[in-house]
């Protein structure tokens, strides 16, 4: 952590830090309560509840493929930050009022929200440090801890006030958090964020003067994003089953009573990011201490890790879905999935985003962020749909499965490692 603070940041890194926890929050929250709700409230089937469920948190790393381009074409990212985040905060609103009918458009209406949202906050504070590669990690790595400090928190406020007083109660703690991110956002951008992401970068190119082709070189790193991207959706398969199918295996399968008190079962989504507070300075000053001595993993053995490691954790699960046939199951089991699962996610997602923004042509920023995050998208449907099953075949072959997909493309990404690094060099 020490490496990360000594450095001197721009306030605005911080002002996005706290907008994203933010969003974060609001996101996390009601997350932890989407399946539950579906299942236990509108009397959806498992299936249908999964499908959904995919279906929602995939296109909501969709939409900022498009919310990106918008962004540096027409509206630029701050404008597009603050259209999404009202946005988002409406349909938390939608959520909490109760009336069934509004269900699904409240989710279309905040899909929509995070196409605005979610790939620009990142472009700005790629920009707020230009070409400083060094210091731009250091800034990724602050930034993630604001999104896990939001994640930790709302599994275990909304969840505690879902269970407590109902799931329109906790739906309305989620755009609590919301509008109180959009607030501060609003009252500090100008000062602090100056002209970062103001205006679209099509006003850059004047004076008839057109924007380059990509470069042979570009199109390497391009190339070699792309494929880094394909491994990532099997990486948000596995980890995305947190809403899913492993929320259903804590509901259900597990033994939350612990001396007298019934664990609501939204607080293990709080486990990850907990995780993540913990091990993420712990992973900086590793990577710092391995860069001095000239030993740091490039990002693509990074990634390779990240899917090797996901792989234990579901064999962890598998082993503890075997169990559960008999009797419900010790909550530790979902502790210690949950924390080899951070450890591979801090192998791949902070990575992956400074990653975008080092190696992303400048005119197409935010555009390849969203490409970023389409990983998500195709993750997330897949983790629906197999998520989905929970129930309708062996709990410990659902796991199962997922370990050896995780496993197989670890093996491979491994294979491909010559060809990519001769398109990324150092990177």
């Amino acid at each position: 952590m020490s490496r990360v603070i000594e450095q001197k940041h721009p306030k605005g890194l911080y002002l996005l830090f706290f907008t994203e926890m933010w969003e974060r929050f609001s996101y996390y929250g009601m997350r932890a309560l989407l399946v539950l709700y579906m299942i236990q409230t509108l009397m959806y089937s498992t299936v249908k509840a999964g499908k959904i469920y995919g279906l929602y948190t995939g296109f909501v790393y969709l939409t900022p493929l498009i919310g990106g381009y918008i962004a540096d074409k027409i509206l630029g990212q701050r404008r597009c930050i603050t259209i999404g985040a009202t946005l988002m905060f409406l349909g938390l609103i939608m959520l909490a009022s109760g009336y069934h009918a509004l269900f699904i458009p409240a989710l279309f209406v905040m899909v929509i929200a995070n196409g605005f949202f979610k790939s620009n906050i990142s472009s700005v504070l790629g920009m707020l440090y230009g070409k400083n590669n060094e210091k731009k990690d250091s800034a990724f790595t602050v930034f993630y801890m604001g999104i896990n400090l939001g994640a930790l928190f709302s599994p275990i406020i909304c969840g505690t006030i879902a269970f407590k007083y109902g799931f329109n109660w906790g739906f309305a703690s989620a755009g609590i958090g919301m509008l109180i991110g959009l607030i501060t956002y609003k009252v500090f951008e100008n000062k602090l964020l100056g002209n970062c992401g103001l205006e679209p970068i099509k006003h850059n190119f004047e004076n008839n003067v057109t924007p380059k082709k990509f470069t042979q070189r570009e199109k390497k790193r391009i190339f070699a994003l792309i494929i880094l991207m394909v491994f990532t959706v099997v990486f948000w398969m596995g980890f995305e089953q947190a809403g899913c199918s492993l929320t259903l295996f804590a509901e259900y399968s597990t033994n939350r009573n612990i001396f007298g008190f019934t664990i609501p079962t939204g607080y293990f989504q709080s486990l990850n990011p907990l995780f993540i507070i913990v091990l993420a300075p712990l992973f900086s000053i590793m990577w710092g201490k391995l860069n001095a001595k000239k030993l740091e993993p490039t990002s693509v053995e990074k990634f390779t890790l990240a899917l090797g490691i996901m792989s234990v954790a579901y064999v962890v699960m598998a082993l503890a879905g075997s169990l559960s046939t008999t009797s419900l199951v010790s909550p530790l089991w979902l502790f210690f999935a949950y924390l080899i699962m951070t450890v591979a996610e801090l192998c791949i997602s902070p990575i992956g985003l400074s990653l975008v923004s080092k190696l992303a042509p400048k005119q197409f920023i935010s555009m390849f962020m969203g490409l970023w995050f389409l990983t998500s998208f195709f993750g997330n449907i897949f983790a629906g749909i197999w998520g989905g099953k929970y129930g309708s075949i062996d709990t410990y072959i659902l796991f199962l499965a997922l370990a050896v997909v995780s496993l197989f493309s670890a093996v491979v990404l491994a294979c491909l490692l010559p060809v990519l690094r001769k398109s990324l060099g150092r990177f």
